[in-house]
C-alpha cells in the first residue's frame, strides 16, 4: 500500500536537504492520523504540490519530474531505451520543446534527430522517433517545417527506421497533415497522430487510412473549444474506440496511446472478439507512467508495447503536464524516494 510504504519510508529520513526538509513537514502533516483520513489527505496533498509546481524552483519538482523524463543527454535516453528494449518492450523516442522560433533553433533540433536516427542504427536499438512540427520550424513557417522534415525523412529512409509526426493543438492541424503527406511521397514508413478528442477525427481516417497508413490514436492533451473538440470524458472514450475501429476496418496500422485500463480492456475486448490481427496494432505508453503491471501483462500475451521516451534540457514544463493528469505520481515518487534509504 502507498501510503504505509510512504510513512515508514518517510521515518527514515536522515539527511537535512531541501527535499527531505520538505518531507519532514509532510510526515508531521500526514504521520499522525488513520488510514482513511490519510488517503484522503494525501489525494488533496498531491493536488495541492501539482498546483504549485508550476511556480516552485526546480530543485522542489525534479524529483517528482524524474520518473516521467529519461534524462537531459541523448546518452540517458539510449540508456533507458536500451533497458526497455531488454525487457521487451519498443520506443519511440523525442527530444523534449516545441514552438522553437529561429530557424537556427529549428535546424539545430533537427540536427540532433538525425543523429538519433544514425544512433539507433548503430546500437540496433529497436526505436523510432517522434518529432512534434513546431519544434522543427513549423510556427515559423511551414516551408521551414517542410524542409527539415524532408531531411529527417531521408534520414529515416537511410536507415529503414520510421517517423512519427506528433499533432499539436488544432491550428497546426491541416498543415501537420500536409507534412506528413509531403513525407510519404519521399519514404513510404511515416505516420501521422490521431487525436480522439477532435469533431473531425473520423473524417480524417476516412480521407488517409488505407493499408499504408500507420496512426497514434491517443485522446489529446490540449485545451479546445468545445466547437471542434469532444469536452466529455466518455463522449472522448467513446470517439477513441470509433477511430480504432475505422482504423482496422481500412487495415491501416494502430498505435492505441492511452494509460487508460478501462480504454484498454474494452480495445482488448474487442480485438479478441473480433479476431483484429496483432499485425494491425500495437499499444503505447508515456515513459514511467504508473500501470500496475498492465504492460508486462500485455507483453506476455504477445502484444506489442512501445514506451513513448522524453529527453532533454526543457524537461520541467512536460513533466509538469504529466504531473497534473496524473496527480497520484506524487505518492508514488515519494515512497519510491525513501524506500531506497
Amino acid at each position: 500500500m502507498v501510503t504505509h510504504d510512504l510513512i515508514r519510508g518517510l521515518k527514515k529520513i536522515k539527511k537535512n536537504e531541501p527535499f527531505q526538509r520538505f518531507t519532514n513537514s509532510y510526515l508531521k502533516l500526514f504521520g499522525s492520523i488513520n488510514l482513511k483520513s490519510l488517503i484522503f489527505y494525501m489525494s488533496l496533498f498531491n493536488s495541492i504540490i501539482t498546483s504549485i509546481l508550476p511556480i516552485m524552483p526546480k530543485w522542489f519538482a525534479k524529483p517528482f519530474a524524474k520518473p516521467y523524463v529519461a534524462g537531459k543527454t541523448e546518452d540517458d535516453a539510449v540508456t533507458h531505451i536500451r533497458t526497455l528494449n531488454e525487457k521487451g518492450f519498443s520506443a519511440t523516442v523525442d527530444i523534449l520543446g516545441e514552438h522553437v522560433l529561429t530557424k537556427e533553433e529549428a535546424r539545430d533540433i533537427t540536427a540532433q534527430y538525425c543523429h538519433l536516427y544514425d544512433r539507433i542504427n548503430t546500437e540496433s536499438l529497436n526505436c523510432n522517433l517522434s518529432i512534434k512540427p513546431t519544434h522543427v520550424g513549423l510556427n515559423i513557417s511551414l516551408a521551414e517545417a517542410m524542409a527539415n522534415f524532408t531531411n529527417l525523412t531521408k534520414k529515416a529512409q537511410e536507415h529503414g527506421n520510421f517517423l512519427r509526426i506528433d499533432m499539436e493543438n488544432s491550428p497546426f492541424t491541416n498543415q501537420t497533415f500536409e507534412i506528413y503527406q509531403h513525407c510519404k511521397t519521399i519514404y513510404n514508413n511515416v505516420g501521422v497522430v490521431i487525436q480522439s478528442y477532435l469533431h473531425r477525427s473520423l473524417n480524417d481516417i476516412n480521407h488517409l487510412a488505407n493499408g499504408q497508413f500507420n496512426s497514434r490514436i491517443c485522446k489529446g492533451i490540449y485545451r479546445e473549444s468545445e466547437s471542434i473538440a469532444y469536452q466529455g470524458r466518455e463522449e472522448i472514450k467513446e470517439n477513441y474506440l470509433n477511430l480504432s475501429k475505422a482504423m482496422a476496418v481500412q487495415k491501416a496500422y494502430s498505435g492505441f496511446a492511452t494509460h487508460d485500463q478501462d480504454l484498454i480492456d474494452q480495445l482488448l475486448h474487442w480485438i479478441e472478439s473480433e479476431n483484429i490481427s496483432k499485425d494491425l496494432f500495437e499499444f503505447q505508453v508515456l515513459y514511467g507512467v504508473p500501470m500496475e503491471g498492465r504492460l508486462e501483462a500485455l507483453l506476455e500475451a504477445g502484444y506489442k508495447v512501445r514506451v513513448y521516451v522524453p529527453y532533454g534540457p526543457d524537461w520541467f514544463d512536460y513533466s509538469v503536464r504529466r504531473l497534473k493528469e496524473n496527480p497520484k505520481i506524487i505518492s508514488y515518487v515519494l515512497k519510491n524516494f525513501f524506500r531506497k534509504r
